[in-house]
């Protein structure tokens, strides 16, 4: 059982990084109820923007911590 899951986006570009936020969704297990996906600031803000913009239907609420190159997805129940 995992309840946590971690992405990292670090050297993706923006298509890139909305396919692997996609598949990585789709095929997450049901058990997980947290994905954290890293996307860093200090090289700019174009993945952070793209995360903390993304929609999906499995993601009930997104926490934008005081860790800025990170944001907290939490998975719906089924």
């Amino acid at each position: 059982m995992s309840y946590y899951f971690r992405l990292d986006l670090h050297g993706q570009t923006l298509d890139s990084a909305r396919k692997l936020l996609d598949a990585t969704l789709k095929a997450l297990p049901a058990d997980v109820r947290e994905v954290e996906v890293i996307h860093g600031y200090h090289q700019g803000t174009a993945l952070r923007t793209l995360v903390r913009n993304y929609k999906h239907p499995k993601i009930q609420q997104k926490i934008l911590g005081l860790n800025q190159g990170s944001t907290v997805f939490l998975i719906r129940k089924d």
